[in-house]
């Protein structure tokens, strides 16, 4: 299963932003790591922004590179805006579905649960994390006490995170329901995608 193992803290203190969640660590430590943190570093070129976006969003969903540019060449095949193609395409990821419901309070522990066979959709065990859920798909927790019990202990943990507005929760019974496919508003991203449009683009 291909992810990203390094250290998490140090990635998200380097470009500034949560990748993975909140940090108390990155509140602390609000300036990138190193002895000298970011005091005399050059201005950066537009290829290291660009490149800087793309990393983010990469490490954000916990991808690799190839799995990633493979998502940018179906977006650029797909109708519509390559960019929000692409923002789509990672976020009905079965893995950040789950993230969104509330089963987990992480990416990298609902990309688990997916894989340790925890997860149903329509009814039928999916074990790949990168499954792109559909409009209409229902997603539920499996019915062994272990699932629920994780699921639980994720709901608990995520229980004053707002549910996005395209998906429908259910708490009482571990489900969830794909209502529409986000649009860029609701996905909020953290990075300007059309940079890393240009990036692949060169």
């Amino acid at each position: 299963m291909a992810r990203y193992t390094g250290p998490r803290t140090k990635k998200s203190r380097r470009y500034g932003v949560p990748l993975f969640g909140p940090s108390k660590a990155l509140e602390r430590k609000n300036y990138p790591p190193g002895v000298h943190g970011d005091k005399g570093r050059r201005k950066q070129s537009e290829y290291a922004v660009a490149l800087g976006e793309k990393q983010k969003l990469r490490l954000m969903y916990g991808i690799l590179e190839r799995q990633f540019r493979r998502y940018f060449e179906i977006a650029l095949r797909g109708r519509g805006i390559t960019g929000e193609k692409l923002l789509q395409l990672l976020e009905t990821r079965l893995d950040n579905v789950v993230y969104r419901l509330g089963f987990n309070n992480s990416r990298r522990g609902a990309r688990q649960m997916v894989g340790h066979g925890h997860i149903r959709v329509n009814g039928k065990k999916v074990t790949i994390a990168s499954y792109n859920v559909k409009v209409g798909d229902i997603i539920t927790v499996r019915e062994a006490a272990v699932s629920r019990a994780l699921a639980t202990k994720g709901l608990d943990a995520t229980q004053i995170a707002p549910i996005p507005d395209w998906l429908l929760q259910d708490k009482e019974n571990f489900k969830g329901e794909v209502k529409r496919i986000p649009s860029r508003e609701e996905i909020a991203p953290i990075v300007n995608e059309q940079l890393i449009v240009e990036l692949y683009s060169r």
